[in-house]
């Protein structure tokens, strides 16, 4: 068996920095639906009032809701990681205790948030 030319995944074990890097460009994902809802719910609001409601009934079912929330959660994961690249880009930030802790923040800053959205809401 030849050994591999560069690192693979089979070597390396998933870091807190390498998985919320790979969640963040999945999440850009869930931020174009989240625009594609946006522009939907849009166009049915200047159509016909009942073709709204009918839209807006379908938008109150439960796994509906759901999905949603998960989108608004991939909504608030991109902006706030956003923000972290930011600070990243203006040098601060990068010593190995910081990139972690400012992870930590960012998930639990997801957390709280999406909680607070699904019971104000």
């Amino acid at each position: 068996m030849q050994k591999p030319l560069s690192p693979h995944l089979q070597i390396y074990s998933p870091q807190l920095t390498s998985i919320l890097s790979i969640l963040h460009r999945l999440t850009g994902l869930g931020f174009v639906i989240a625009l594609i809802v946006t522009c939907v719910w849009l166009h049915v609001l200047s159509e016909v009032e009942v073709v709204y409601y009918n839209f807006c009934t379908w938008l109150n079912q439960p796994l509906i809701k759901v999905f949603l929330y998960l989108i608004l959660a991939c909504v608030y994961y991109h902006l706030l990681n956003g923000i972290r690249y930011l600070m990243w880009s203006l040098g601060k930030g990068f010593a190995l205790h910081t990139v972690y802790n400012s992870g930590w923040v960012v998930c639990a800053l997801v957390f709280t948030l999406i909680v607070m959205t699904v019971f104000l809401v």
